[in-house]
């Protein structure tokens, strides 16, 4: 038999390396001839846009070479799966791909959106008695996918966060006059990667001096409160804050653009600078905003050598369940320890985690809710470990190409 891989969502740093653990279960199991991949996620299975990897996937150099390379080689989408009851031809057309090509397994490496997808295909496949066999593999930058200890790319995602968080804390601290530097960093409902820069305390840190999540509430007037406090006590002040927060009395209008994606997700940034300007306004000193916005999911020349090591591991596991007979499952880790650390790669149903997001837990939230507590580290610190080593050319990293046919 054949499989198919399709990449959907946000890209990461890691969703290359779960395709690379695939591909090479794949060449290690002689049921399976083709491996294919579904251009731009889901969106390639229903136009029958599938490319022969093998074709283009042809040496453990490349393999390795796209292990490390950044965002989803396949090309993504954001599209949701209709309910079968209203577009029953949609499932019909993805159904002739899968038999054209003689595809037995066909696996989604996104976040709880595709997971959505998975439900919705093995059971459609499951009630017409087809044995075709659907799984989803984790992946997300933002670590809201119930049920796993953590995501793939949310490591690395950290480590870049953390590190450019680091280098404000040294640029902002050259002047003599008093700042304040705020850090817009990704996560709509949930504040994992913003609660992340915690883990610089680790490295003897103070900065950042204050950390604002969805998950806490966030008045105007107690964060002005906030840093007149950090102010008395530290020249320049660094604050992280998640864009997804919710400012007391404030409509999100006024800072963001209230545009939403088709699963009715908002797009968000713009909080940073309601920040620098309300700072400005009300203290009168030195403020500027960073907003690292799409920085974060792919910059692959500092990602975490665990986070694509693990990225890796849970793709090969995948087929491996697939092969076993499972459907409509999604792996995960469990955390076994922290020091050292340690994890298992089990599946759930991809139901436990379709539309539903993992908030990052208060118990770590400090009583203020302007700061992380220091149980928090030894959860972070086990997911930036180790480096890769980057092939480099000229001075730059080299990435794997698309193939012209899929650009």
């Amino acid at each position: 038999m054949n499989i198919a891989i399709a990449q959907s969502g946000g890209p990461t740093c890691a969703i290359n390396a779960s395709l690379v653990g695939v591909f090479r279960q794949a060449l290690l199991t002689e049921e399976i001839d083709a491996v294919f991949g579904s251009i731009n996620g889901i969106e390639g299975m229903i136009s029958d846009e599938l490319i022969n990897l093998k074709s283009i996937i042809r040496t453990n150099e490349d393999m390795e070479l796209l292990r490390q390379t950044p965002s989803t080689m396949l090309g993504s989408c954001r599209y949701k799966l209709p309910a079968y009851d209203t577009e029953p031809e949609i499932y019909v057309r993805i159904l002739n791909t899968l038999t054209i090509h003689r595809i037995g397994v066909f696996l989604y490496i996104g976040g709880n959106d595709s997971m959505d997808t998975v439900v919705k295909l093995s059971k459609f496949l499951q009630d017409k008695g087809s044995d075709i066999r659907v799984i989803g593999v984790p992946k997300t930058i933002d670590n809201d996918l119930p049920i796993t200890d953590h995501t793939p790319g949310f490591g690395s995602a950290v480590k870049y966060v953390a590190a450019t968080v680091q280098e404000i804390i040294r640029d902002s601290s050259v002047y003599s006059i008093p700042s304040v530097t705020i850090v817009e960093i990704m996560g709509r409902h949930s504040g994992w990667l913003a609660a992340s820069s915690c883990i610089l305390r680790a490295n003897g840190e103070e900065a950042p001096h204050l950390i604002y999540l969805p998950e806490a509430s966030f008045s105007a007037d107690r964060f002005i409160e906030d840093v007149r406090r950090q102010m008395a006590k530290h020249k320049a002040v660094v604050v992280a804050v998640s864009e997804g927060i919710a400012v007391e009395g404030t409509e999100p209008e006024e800072f963001q653009s209230g545009a939403t994606d088709v699963f009715g997700h908002k797009y968000l940034s713009g909080v940073g600078k309601f920040l620098e300007r309300l700072v400005a306004e009300r203290i009168g000193c030195k403020v500027r905003s960073v907003e690292l916005n799409v920085m974060q999911r792919c910059s692959s020349h500092l990602c975490a050598g665990t986070d694509i090591d693990e990225a890796e591991r849970i793709g090969r596991h995948a087929l491996r369940a697939a092969l076993d007979g499972n459907s409509g499952k999604m792996m995960y880790f469990r955390r076994v320890s922290d020091m050292p650390y340690a994890v298992t790669i089990e599946m759930t149903d991809a139901a436990n985690v379709a539309n539903k997001e993992k908030k990052f837990p208060l118990k770590w939230i400090a009583p203020e809710q302007n700061q992380v507590t220091d149980a928090a580290i030894s959860y972070f610190l086990p997911l930036v470990q180790g480096e890769v080593d980057i092939r480099m050319k000229n001075g730059m990293p080299v990435h794997f190409q698309r193939p012209l046919q899929m650009r």
